[in-house]
């Protein structure tokens, strides 16, 4: 097919990050790894940094065919499946190769087989970091955390979580979390290390605790409509290029997370490790979370749990 060939299939992929963000930079190989296996047939545009809509939105347009690729978080995808609430729990992995192992086997082609009948149909997944809590002033211990404000999501299991720990949640949007801790608002609040650094959270919370309460992924998502569309053959090769585009995301977010890591510490940040015993009292604290949220999937958690 030559250069000025009127492609086949023209689809769109929405992206809410930036244009230089690692999920981004993913969205680029896999449309880029399409165009050429398929020599030209399939053209996929990348429209970032929220330009078609909220990721809550672009998930209804999703299901219906409004929208033909996207990436999402985890955490916006529980309403249509539930059960992806599991991948949601606080203190689940031991470490990052351990969630790896999960979402890379085969519990995680069942997580992505659950979507059955939604209407979305989840091709790979990326990394989007481990989440630590951060505050203005220094937390050295679970006891520090009694009655400590702090930022979370709309969401009722975060608004749990940080209850049971001891602390307060105060439920603020992303974009005002900086105003939130400068005016004292709050006294903290919990992100990856990527999104402290880039919004400048570090110069009004410097005092980073590395307790890793949560791994939370996100899937690039393909609409069921697009998935009929196409062959068999091409539907193989969306596939294959998805999951080559997981591996270059997972390499990326990493450089990122340490230059992220690397610049907060030079400008001042500074570490709290928790000790062992302190995240076993956690992770004993918000038990009953599991239950009252994922009651279902006990036997899924305990797989989660022995994988290695």
């Amino acid at each position: 097919m030559t250069a000025d060939t009127v492609p086949e299939f023209v689809f769109i992929y929405a992206e809410n990050q930036s244009y230089d963000y690692p999920t981004t930079q993913g969205a680029y190989l896999f449309a880029r790894m399409v165009h050429e296996r398929t020599e030209g047939r399939i053209q996929i545009r990348i429209y970032a940094d929220a330009e078609l809509g909220s990721e809550e939105d672009l998930i209804d347009q999703l299901t219906y065919g409004g929208c033909d690729f996207m990436r999402a978080s985890v955490a916006t995808l529980t309403e249509y499946n539930p059960e992806a609430n599991v991948l949601m729990m606080p203190y689940l992995y031991d470490s990052k190769e351990q969630m790896w192992n999960v979402l890379l086997g085969e519990i995680g082609d069942e997580l992505m087989k659950s979507f059955e009948g939604t209407g979305i149909v989840p091709l790979n997944w990326y990394d989007a970091g481990v989440r630590n809590f951060y505050f203005s002033e220094p937390i050295r211990s679970v006891g520090d955390l009694a009655g400590k404000r702090i930022r979370v999501q709309d969401s009722a299991l975060m608004q749990d979580f940080i209850r049971l720990i001891g602390g307060e949640p105060v439920i603020t949007v992303f974009d005002d979390v900086y105003e939130a801790l400068e005016t004292e608002r709050v006294a903290g609040a919990e992100n990856n290390w990527n999104s402290y650094e880039s919004m400048g959270h570090y110069e009004v919370a410097p005092y980073y605790v590395l307790d890793g309460h949560t791994r939370i992924p996100e899937l690039v998502l393909m609409s069921g409509v697009t998935m009929e569309k196409i062959s068999e053959e091409d539907a193989a090769i969306i596939r294959e290029c998805a999951r080559s585009a997981t591996d270059y995301e997972r390499t990326i977010w990493q450089e990122r997370e340490e230059e992220s890591r690397t610049l907060v510490i030079s400008s001042g940040t500074e570490v709290i490790e928790f000790s062992d015993g302190d995240i076993e009292k956690l992770r004993e604290i918000v038990a009953p979370l599991y239950e009252q949220y994922c009651g279902e999937y006990m036997d899924l958690i305990e797989r989660i749990r022995a994988t290695e």
